[in-house]
């Protein structure tokens, strides 16, 4: 009895890790770039508690870590001249924080007092020459879909898009931002497309995620009246032999 009330635990456990990454889903619906996420079941194998006659394994839920979904999202018309949305899987913006390279979606960029491109935290943007710093009185700068920069008629850089061949190198970094954890480094997305004045949505459903919430309470409740019940068999159990003894 107790391995089921140890098994259950376990599910418990991961239901609400679970309960917390589809909760951030839905708070994320509508920020920039967004990539929903999900956990990744695992189990693990254990021994019976106290069984020393035979020694059958149980498995135990485990929380094996969070997926993200790194699919393409529709674009949205902003009209705003900084901002840029990116039209191809798995790319990203490259951006320079103090702990080295960080790579985003979120292409809402500004101006700083520099006239450097920047994020809305004030993070460089990477171009194929270094960072991108610009005359404000010489105009709008403008960006084709290769990502070629101009302003006033003059090539001024190349706004890059790269790509990594194993997105789980990724890891969240805070502020919409991914980290790479490897030695893996990224290549040139040359068949991705930027297009200005737009930006990427999120692909969350929100619909399947607040679905997936009443399954995730429902699961629970199941589990929880699971290891009830079976805390009830034991303890009928115990007086049972404390009335034979």
């Amino acid at each position: 009895m107790e391995n089921a009330a140890y098994i259950g635990l376990s599910r418990q456990m991961t239901l609400r890790r679970e309960l917390d990454i589809v909760a951030n889903n839905i708070a994320n619906s509508d920020t920039t770039g967004f990539k929903v996420e999900q956990m990744l079941v695992g189990t693990e194998i254990g021994q019976r508690a106290r069984n020393h006659a035979v020694r059958p394994s149980a498995s135990f839920v485990l929380d094996k870590g969070v997926g993200r979904d790194f699919g393409q999202a529709a674009l949205k018309q902003t009209g705003r001249d900084l901002d840029f949305g990116i039209e191809g899987e798995g790319t990203f913006f490259t951006v320079t924080t103090a702990n080295g390279p960080a790579y985003t979606r979120d292409g809402s960029f500004t101006m700083d007092a520099e006239g450097r491109l920047t994020t809305q935290d004030g993070l460089p943007v990477q171009t194929d020459a270094g960072e991108l710093i610009v005359n404000p009185e010489l105009g709008p700068i403008t960006v084709a879909q290769d990502g070629t920069i101009t302003q006033d008629g003059e090539i001024v850089g190349r706004l890059g898009v790269v790509r990594f061949g194993d997105l789980s190198v990724l890891e969240k970094g805070g502020d919409n931002l991914y980290r790479n954890i490897s030695n893996l480094q990224p290549i040139e997305a040359a068949d991705a497309r930027v297009r200005q004045g737009m930006l990427e949505g999120s692909n969350v459903n929100t619909l399947i995620e607040i679905t997936n919430l009443v399954e995730i309470n429902r699961a629970y409740e199941s589990v929880t009246r699971m290891i009830e019940n079976t805390n009830d068999l034991s303890r009928r159990a115990v007086e049972r032999l404390g009335k034979v003894s």
